[in-house]
């Protein structure tokens, strides 16, 4: 049998396997229970959330007749033949590639028809905001009067592309961002299902490059298991990942912060030469960065960063050493080139210029307003 993605594999079939967005699950299992389902939905948030895992949730679940707890119960005939390849009443549309008014005035017509299994049809349309403004405008009077057995559900990842025409004939959810100890936990149930063992740094690790996706964060973690082969620890994680341990960061921020512009290229090149990604390195030194700053002026701090117990003693005593302000420069020099990495000849280059930028510059000012 050919190997299939964890972010495939471990999809969620229920609203309560969606993860991190429990405000948007319980309210459409709540619609399903008492039978108060709209005809018109947008879900709308960053990519892997869960925006079209959810969206195929609930286009089984109005539709099965035994539903438990809001969710399909996958038992029934209704959900075994929507389920099958050749489920009609389920259509996901990819407004991407099929964006043109001819393919939405085709839905216009089949929208007429009968649900075969069910009792809706379910007009899923991902990427909406790829529909060219005459496709929204005939898309506009069936969203605004569709027959009564018919449900469409409309994704996107940049909401405010959408005519406030289609926006005002929709539900609308937000799918937020899911926090790094909630992605942790997935991995780990993803692993532990999959008979891998994980240092638990590492995880955090895993979490922190998926940026709040669950789909980027089962890739990146398909990715290190793969290359661990059953074992993953910090090391593994931070080869595949491109990343570099805390105490790379905390390196670099003294040799900074003490005007040794030598010292911190000679960092860079080392983690340059160890095959470290220099585009992740510059993002990493920005959230350095700002877990300095939270060092320095929360209480509970180390609540708020998801490091080691070790890391955070280490973050602890530099915050201790470098001033607010120059922290606030660091962050607006390193942050400044994140999008110029991605398109820099040598992102190398760009962020030993940044360094040495933050070495001459930051802290100069206020030296010059002492001596006054």
């Amino acid at each position: 049998m050919a190997y299939k993605a964890l972010y495939r594999k471990y999809r969620p079939r229920t609203f309560d396997e969606v993860v991190g967005q429990e405000h948007i699950t319980e309210t459409l299992k709540h619609q399903v229970m008492a039978n108060s389902v709209s005809h018109a939905y947008l879900f709308t948030g960053s990519r892997g959330t869960g925006k079209t895992s959810t969206a195929k949730i609930f286009a089984k679940a109005v539709n099965c007749p035994h539903s438990k707890n809001g969710s399909p119960c996958f038992e029934c005939d209704v959900c075994k033949a929507l389920d099958s390849e050749s489920n009609v009443d389920i259509l996901e549309i990819d407004a991407a590639s099929n964006n043109r008014v001819d393919e939405i005035r085709d839905i216009r017509e089949k929208v007429k028809f009968l649900p075969v299994n069910g009792k809706y049809k379910v007009y899923i349309i991902d990427e909406v905001h790829m529909l060219t403004d005459q496709a929204f405008n005939a898309l506009l009077k069936t969203l605004e009067e569709p027959p009564e057995h018919i449900i469409f559900i409309l994704a996107t990842t940049e909401v405010h592309k959408l005519p406030a025409t289609i926006l005002s004939r929709c539900m609308r959810f937000d799918f937020r961002l899911v926090p790094v100890p909630t992605l942790m936990n997935l991995v780990k149930k993803v692993f532990a299902s999959e008979n891998i063992t994980c240092e638990e740094e590492a995880l955090k690790l895993i979490a922190l490059a998926g940026e709040g996706s669950c789909r980027d964060t089962l890739s990146l973690a398909d990715c290190v298991s793969a290359f661990a082969q059953g074992k993953i620890t910090v090391e593994t994680a931070q080869k595949v990942l491109g990343t570099s341990g805390t105490n790379e960061y905390v390196k670099l921020f003294d040799a900074i912060n003490q005007k040794q512009v030598g010292s911190a290229l000679e960092i860079l090149q080392e983690n340059f030469d160890n095959g470290k990604n220099m585009t992740v390195f510059a993002k990493d030194l920005t959230l350095h960065a700002r877990n300095l700053l939270v060092m320095q002026n929360c209480q509970k701090g180390e609540n708020l960063i998801p490091l080691s117990t070790e890391a955070l003693a280490k973050l602890k005593i530099q915050a201790q050493n470098i001033p607010a302000d120059d922290l606030m420069e660091y962050m607006k020099i390193f942050s400044s080139i994140e999008a110029e990495m991605k398109y820099a000849l040598s992102p190398k280059t760009l962020l030993e210029t940044a360094v040495i930028t933050a070495v001459s510059e930051v802290g100069e000012g206020q030296k010059k307003n002492e001596l006054n």
